[in-house]
């Protein structure tokens, strides 16, 4: 029996089925407010010189800091939306699995801001984000 929970167990009401997470093969491994944590694969995600493509970590780091936000954003009775990301990439990657960690940098009532560093299986930096997501009132049925 494997001790790895769904994106569903970890984020309640949270589906991956037919999303970008699914086709990316983003795997949520811990989801928490001041903690969200998932892995990636190099492999389909690549660009045409065979490095991970910098929009597949760009697609990492907001469903981490998307994923925090709304887990916050839940306490308040509200959703989050993305408004702004911006990533710097430091280093090439051809294969294996990338990991992101999401972290807050501020935590309100009506925006957060996460910063994600995404690392190789090396442990070796591959890039870092900010994304700051605006909390609205959450649609009705939503």
């Amino acid at each position: 029996m494997s001790d790895e929970k769904t994106a569903s167990e970890l984020v309640p009401g949270m589906s991956t089925e037919g999303t970008l997470l699914e086709l990316m093969g983003i795997a949520i491994t811990e989801a928490a407010p001041d903690r969200v944590v998932a892995t990636m694969p190099v492999k389909g995600n690549v660009q045409p010189y065979g490095l991970l493509h910098g929009g597949a970590s760009c697609v990492l780091a907001e469903s981490l800091g998307s994923i925090g936000s709304a887990l916050h954003a839940a306490a308040y009775g509200k959703v989050a939306v993305g408004v702004d990301i911006n990533a710097t990439h430091h280093r090439a990657v051809r294969d294996g699995v990338v990991t992101g960690v999401a972290t807050p940098i501020y935590l309100g009532r009506t925006t957060t801001s996460y910063e994600v560093v995404i690392t190789d299986d090396r442990d070796k930096r591959v890039c870092t984000a900010r994304i700051t997501c605006q909390l609205i009132q959450a649609p009705p049925g939503a």
